[in-house]
């Protein structure tokens, strides 16, 4: 089945992994069945074992082959066309991550499998995936958002293998990134707007410690400041009563929906009686109410930079850029 020659000028490891190839094309191998050992095909051939696993390795990555404690290597996939593998790691998925994916998807060709899973922002999960899938993939692509911590899971893959998403932690700096600057985009476009924003009483940011990242927090306490603009910072909508004069800053959906329904039960007009902003621009964004005013990245851009790092193995920190989208909500 493996078939390894003397001077062809063909790595043995690379003739080790045409070999399995071969033998699933002809039928030979099929899903299932199982691989001669590492021992076995280093006798046979007279090999270095460190030249056997680095075959094995490589077919594991593609995904054509799974090892199984214990019990040796076994054929996961008869799809052979799959170069490479990617794992990528999101928090959640909603219509602009979708549109990261999509574009990411696109821009990396054929040939490509990519492999999505979501933490959901809890902890223990995100360890899990990680760990569950060490050294099953040729590149990882890991969204940390706002966890803690992350290094210590993230470390246990091969560095020259993993790239960041969206947010850039301290100690992740090492490794490669397309990110946003949060603090930087909430003061640069709540200045451009500042105009407007005077025309209102209080600045409110509805901010949840356990999925927004500190830096916008900061960022808006740091304009409101400078710009001695009265501020509140609440966690929560419920139980609250909009008040006449308020302007908000949502970055998440579901609480844009709640504004938008509060302000209407208290017959307050948008704009005029309440202002919104909210973050990442969406279809529904430009319908809704006449226009949401937004502060969004392009997702779309971020997924096409990421796919281009990684076809090129370039190890760059890139930041992408947010800008504002001014409608009739302000």
């Amino acid at each position: 089945m493996i078939k390894v020659k003397q001077k062809i000028g063909v790595p043995k490891y690379r003739q080790i992994i045409s070999s399995v190839e071969d033998a699933i094309l002809t039928g030979t191998l099929k899903k299932g069945d199982k691989l001669p050992s590492i021992n076995r095909v280093k006798d046979d051939h007279k090999l270095s074992r460190d030249t056997v696993l680095m075959a094995f390795n490589e077919l594991k990555a593609r995904g054509i082959i799974q090892s199984i404690v214990g019990k040796g290597y076994y054929v996961a996939s008869e799809h052979i066309e799959v170069s490479q593998k990617v794992f990528l790691l999101f928090d959640e998925l909603n219509s602009f991550k979708e549109d990261l994916y999509n574009s990411f998807l696109e821009n990396l060709g054929d040939n490509i499998q990519v492999d999505i899973f979501f933490h959901h922002f809890n902890e223990n999960l995100f360890n899990k995936l990680i760990y569950d899938n060490v050294g099953d993939y040729n590149y990882y692509v890991v969204m940390p958002a706002i966890l803690k911590n992350t290094r210590a899971s993230i470390q246990n893959l091969p560095q020259d293998k993993v790239y960041i998403l969206d947010q850039l932690h301290e100690d992740l700096s090492e490794y490669p990134v397309v990110y946003q600057n949060f603090e930087k985009a909430i003061k640069n476009n709540l200045t451009k707007v500042l105009y407007l924003l005077k025309e209102y009483n209080t600045m409110v940011l509805v901010f949840s410690e356990a999925r927004q990242p500190e830096a916008m927090k900061k960022g808006f306490i740091d304009f409101c400041k400078e710009n001695k603009m009265p501020y509140k910072i609440v966690s929560t909508l419920r139980d609250k009563r909009l008040e006449k004069g308020e302007v908000y800053i949502i970055p998440e959906d579901k609480n844009l929906l709640r504004v938008i329904k509060m302000m209407k039960s208290q017959d307050f007009k948008l704009a005029k009686d309440i202002g919104i902003i909210s973050y990442n621009d969406t279809l529904l964004k430009e319908l809704v109410e006449g226009g949401i005013t937004t502060i969004s990245t392009d997702f779309k851009k971020m997924g096409k930079c990421l796919a281009e790092m990684i076809l090129n193995k370039q190890p760059d920190q890139i930041e992408n850029t947010n800008n504002l989208i001014i409608r009739n909500s302000l």
